[in-house]
């Protein structure tokens, strides 16, 4: 009797633990379904009870508003497909956006667009490799690692920039986000809608997407089975990191300027979009076209509740109650799931 090795005895068990895989994308599409009919009962709801929701520019000022929380989200769904998280995103954002400010800015460094945008992106890869070194190599739980780079990241934020906003005086970098490469629809939407495009790829078609599946579902048996783990959980923080680089560059370009405490708070509405959508918590599942709803849903509740004049706490009651309902909605799944 042929004895088998650890890698393919590995196999074996994550093979037998496989869901059926017309099963799995039947329950993929049906939550892209779930997820873009909510989007448009939301939409039809504020048409009739929101005064001037039906104006012309209300769309276009949506995808504005959705692009950099809902690019910083994509990069989310990768880290929460490992079962992980990320607590600094929004922080992360803002001292990207404050180096963005720095190398850019006349009054600083001055540096030429491609330079600075490069950098900036170079920011964002440096702080996924921290996150994900903390938490691969040093153990750090990932809310716990997290945690402290967005205490970090909002300090250094604060301290960078004197605590005041960085304008960047370049009609170039505003065009970024506010341009018409396309005509009627902003610059920022047209990234936010290609990246979603790069983000599916990455997800479905490369290594990063499988191994970071593979990590959430069954992180043993993925090491056991010949996978570096902890350099692919490094590789896919700094993704996440690249992802939110990018929204800062879409959030600062959008108002010409920088500001220091502007990001404290979006990590959570990031991370529920990527919940919102169909990204499982629990790690395992991911879906990237889910996420882009998720963040176009929450960013139209916010919009018409404040044509509708509800109070911005009120509006933040309601955003709880829907993260709520998707996080219930994922645990019966999983449930479910768990039962077949």
């Amino acid at each position: 009797m042929t004895e088998t090795t650890p890698r393919e005895r590995a196999e074996a068990r994550a093979e037998e633990r496989a869901p059926n895989p017309v099963l799995g994308f039947f329950r993929a599409s049906m939550q892209q379904l779930f997820a873009a009919a909510a989007l448009i009962a939301v939409y039809i709801i504020f048409l009739i009870f929101a005064p001037g929701f039906s104006g012309p520019t209300i769309l276009p000022d949506i995808l504005l508003k959705t692009a950099a929380i809902g690019v910083m989200a994509l990069g989310a769904t990768f880290v929460i497909a490992t079962a992980g998280i990320d607590l600094s995103v929004g922080t992360g954002m803002t001292l990207c956006a404050v180096m963005a400010g720095l190398f850019l800015s006349t009054d600083h460094m001055g540096l030429p667009l491609p330079v600075g945008l490069l950098l900036t992106l170079g920011v964002g890869l440096l702080l996924g490799f921290i996150n994900g070194a903390n938490i691969a190599i040093l153990g750090i739980p990932p809310f716990i690692a997290t945690l402290a780079m967005m205490m970090v990241a909002n300090g250094l934020s604060l301290i960078l920039s004197k605590a005041s906003s960085i304008q960047i005086q370049s009609p170039t970098y505003y065009a970024i986000s506010n341009g018409n490469v396309i005509p009627g629809l902003k610059n920022a939407a047209l990234v936010f809608i290609v990246c979603t495009i790069i983000a599916a790829f990455l997800l479905s078609k490369t290594l990063v997407g499988r191994y970071a599946l593979a990590i959430g579902s069954n992180e043993e048996a993925t090491r056991l089975s010949g996978i570096n783990v902890k350099k692919w959980k490094i590789i896919i923080y700094m993704v996440a990191g690249l992802f939110t680089a990018i929204g800062a560059i879409l959030y600062s370009a959008r108002f010409g300027y920088s500001q220091p405490a502007e990001g404290l708070g979006l990590e959570l509405q990031a991370i529920a979009a990527v919940v919102i959508g169909g990204t499982s918590l629990a790690g395992g599942r991911a879906n990237i076209i889910g996420t882009m709803i998720g963040a176009l849903l929450m960013n139209t509740l916010t919009t018409g509740l404040q044509m509708m004049g509800v109070a911005q706490q009120w509006q933040l009651v309601v955003t709880g109650i829907v993260v709520l309902l998707a996080v219930f909605a994922d645990n019966v799944r999983r449930s479910r799931a768990a039962a077949v």
